[in-house]
């Protein structure tokens, strides 16, 4: 399966693919336990691509309780190089409006209860993430939501709170205090974990609502982001059959050794156990 180069996780609303020609469907182990799901191997356009759905289908798991170290390494087991994240969000600026695609290209991490590390006792690394988001990525995605019909905003930041609950108004209006751009509940340990695997990550958000600090506006609620949701989706999938062809023909991700070329432990007292473990992450550690 290493021919299998591209994974998409899906988010809220986004728990199947329409369109994806379904190959064969993955039950995957790994040290930190289950996925979400089952890993969907299939082809779209002609291309291959692995989906996972982010809370399950279903969407049985909530934000704080997503196994991220089980889903990204699971994708990395069958070979992802690159992941496209779909997310629904809640927009932190005037002009971007419900309905609306952003593809930032920072994060702040606000969350408080997650593991966003592989790097455990016994094998320590740090990895960079001054520049989370793969640039060529976001810009074929960004592209790609145009020639979608998709009204795109490209670069800025999303803020990630650790949920299920949403902001109250004054924390609202803090983070819009900081200049953030868009808010969710998922993607920055998603990024995290993925530059420590060495995988290429860009999210495509999608924009259901304007957080509370918009007091013209009704407060968030479950209904109102439903609504806008269901049609964002069509959207996204749109966005992803426009872009899997491109993907396929950029060049090697620069992050492709993070992971390893971050590790400061002497090979030789890393524990046999997680040396075994790790190989997928980290290739040959003896």
């Amino acid at each position: 399966m290493s021919d299998v180069k591209l994974g998409v996780i899906g988010g809220s609303g986004l728990y199947q693919m329409e369109d994806l020609k379904v190959v064969d469907r993955l039950d995957i182990d790994t040290p930190f336990g289950k996925p979400s799901d089952q890993l969907i191997l299939g082809e779209l356009d002609g291309e291959k691509l692995v989906f996972l759905p982010r809370h399950g289908i279903g969407h049985r798991v909530p934000p704080s309780e997503i196994n991220f170290r089980a889903n990204i390494f699971a994708l990395k087991k069958v070979g992802v190089e690159r992941i496209v994240s779909v997310s629904a969000v809640g927009s932190m600026k005037e002009h971007i409006e419900p309905g609306h695609i952003h593809i930032p290209d920072q994060f702040i991490d606000r969350t408080h209860r997650r593991i966003s590390t592989f790097f455990t006792d016994g094998i320590v690394g740090h990895v960079g993430l001054a520049d989370p988001i793969c640039g060529e990525l976001a810009t074929t995605l960004s592209e790609s939501a145009k020639k979608a019909g998709a009204t795109v905003h490209s670069g800025g930041t999303y803020i990630c709170i650790e949920g299920p609950q949403f902001s109250t108004r004054a924390e609202s209006n803090l983070y819009r205090q900081w200049g953030v751009d868009i808010i969710g509940m998922t993607n920055v340990t998603e990024a995290k974990l993925a530059r420590e695997a060495g995988i290429c990550y860009a999210t495509v958000a999608l924009v259901t609502d304007f957080d509370c600090w918009h007091e013209e506006e009704e407060a968030v609620t479950v209904e109102a982001i439903l609504e806008i949701m269901h049609k964002n989706v069509n959207l996204a999938q749109k966005i992803i059959k426009e872009a899997v062809g491109k993907i396929k023909s950029l060049g090697e991700c620069g992050y492709k050794n993070a992971g390893t070329q971050g590790i400061v432990t002497d090979r030789s007292v890393i524990p046999e156990n997680l040396k075994k473990d790790y190989e997928i992450l980290f290739g040959k550690l003896s």
